[in-house]
C-alpha cells in the first residue's frame, strides 16, 4: 500500500466563524483514505518587513516553512477580499517565499474557496498567478466554489451536502496530482 498524501491545509482568513476554516474543516473531516490534512494556522505570523527578516525568521515563519516543506501538497481555503487575496494570505505566502530555499518550488497545490456571488472565483485566480511564480503547481480541476451564504448555516456547519462532494473530489483529485508529480 502507497504511503499517505501529507497535506498541509491553511486558510486565508482569520475569523474563527469564518466560512473557509469551515471549508477547511470539512476538507480534514472529508479526507480520502490515502489522504492526510495538516492544517496551519498563519494568525501568528507578523506582517512582513525586511528588517525583521535580515534578524532572522520569526518562529511563525520558521515553523510554517518546515511545515510547507514536509508536506506532500498543499491546500489553501482561498476567501475574497475586494475582488482578490486577503492579505493575511498575501503576507503568510510572502513571508514562506523569502529566500533561494523558499519551500514552495514543485509543491502540488489545490485551491479552494466559499465567498459571495461568485464563490471567490477572482482570488482564487489571483492565488493561482502567486501561485505558478513561486513554482507551484496548481491543480486546475475541479474547481471548488462555493457560495458561503448557501451552503454553510451561521455557526459554520455544511447545509449543502454537494459541497462535501465536490470537496472529496478535489482532494482525490490533489492526491492523484501529487503521485503523479512525484513520479
Amino acid at each position: 500500500m502507497a504511503a499517505p498524501v501529507r497535506v498541509l491545509g491553511f486558510a486565508g482568513s482569520l475569523r474563527r466563524g469564518s466560512f473557509n476554516r469551515a471549508l477547511l474543516r470539512l476538507a480534514v473531516e472529508a479526507a480520502p483514505e490515502g489522504l492526510e490534512i495538516d492544517v496551519f494556522d498563519i494568525a501568528p505570523i507578523p506582517l512582513y518587513n525586511g528588517d525583521v527578516e535580515a534578524a532572522g525568521f520569526p518562529e511563525p515563519v520558521q515553523a510554517f516553512r518546515e511545515r510547507i516543506r514536509a508536506a506532500d501538497a498543499l491546500l489553501i481555503a482561498c476567501p475574497e477580499y475586494n475582488y482578490s487575496m486577503p492579505g493575511v494570505l498575501k503576507n503568510a505566502i510572502d513571508w514562506a517565499s523569502r529566500g533561494a530555499d523558499q519551500p514552495f518550488a514543485g509543491k502540488p497545490l489545490a485551491i479552494m474557496g466559499a465567498g459571495g456571488g461568485l464563490g471567490t472565483g477572482r482570488s482564487q485566480y489571483h492565488l493561482r498567478q502567486t501561485c505558478v511564480y513561486l513554482d507551484m503547481h496548481p491543480l486546475n480541476k475541479p474547481e471548488v466554489l462555493v457560495r458561503a451564504a448557501e451552503s454553510f448555516n451561521p455557526d459554520g456547519s455544511l447545509k449543502d451536502e454537494a459541497v462535501r462532494g465536490r470537496v472529496v473530489a478535489l482532494l482525490t483529485a490533489l492526491a492523484a496530482w501529487t503521485r503523479r508529480l512525484q513520479g
